[in-house]
């Protein structure tokens, strides 16, 4: 898949960390979305990029939910690749792929006693429904053929290296636990085995 468009846009977060990134549109992904890639840090001298696999979240990352740790993750992210040099996928797969809509009526589930993953069954939806080819295709664009993995969801490492990328090691994110999301973290890991150590919020 070719790489579309190439600019720069320098960066700053509510807490003043600022970097600058060179975002990378695409055309011909398999799903057709405009996901992005944010080149970030001395790409070309790190033997191994550092890459999280972000999806977007509309109400962590912009307006800072505290329902979940989308957008801290975000942010330390953007941080430790930027230190390593690597690229953040930006991925438009709202909800674990449900949509904005659907996220916010399994919001509404939750507020009645369901976790996350059982409002999403009630829904009529799998627990996650994201699939990772056209982050596979980005990475193959932009030449990372082999990259260390910026996660704590299993499912991400096990289907890039289906998908023919060469994984090399999984580095986990920190643990941004709070009273309002430390029930979903904790079903993250129940349901999908996420490597979260939630010890110092029992």
């Amino acid at each position: 898949m070719p790489v579309r468009t190439r600019v720069t846009v320098p960066l700053e977060f509510p807490d003043g960390y600022r970097t600058t990134a060179e975002v990378v549109t695409f055309t011909g992904l398999s799903d057709g979305k405009e996901h992005l890639a944010l080149a970030l840090g001395d790409v070309a001298k790190s033997e191994v990029p550092l890459v999280r696999l972000h999806s977007e979240c509309m109400t962590g990352d912009v307006f800072g939910s505290q329902r979940c740790d989308c957008g801290p993750q975000l942010r330390e992210a953007v941080e430790r690749i930027t230190e390593a040099g690597g690229y953040l996928l930006y991925l438009r797969q709202e909800g674990r792929g449900i949509g904005l809509y659907a996220k916010l009526d399994a919001y509404a589930l939750q507020d009645t006693g369901m976790d996350t993953y059982e409002a999403n069954r009630a829904l009529g939806h799998a627990d996650d429904e994201r699939e990772y080819t056209a982050a596979a295709q980005m990475l193959t664009a932009l030449g990372a053929e082999a990259v260390d993995l910026l996660t704590n969801n299993p499912d991400k490492s096990r289907q890039l290296r289906e998908l023919g990328v060469d994984v090399r090691a999984v580095r986990p994110t920190g643990v941004h636990a709070s009273p309002a999301n430390v029930r979903y973290l904790q079903a993250k890991v129940a349901h999908t085995q996420h490597t979260i150590d939630l010890a110092p919020a029992s």
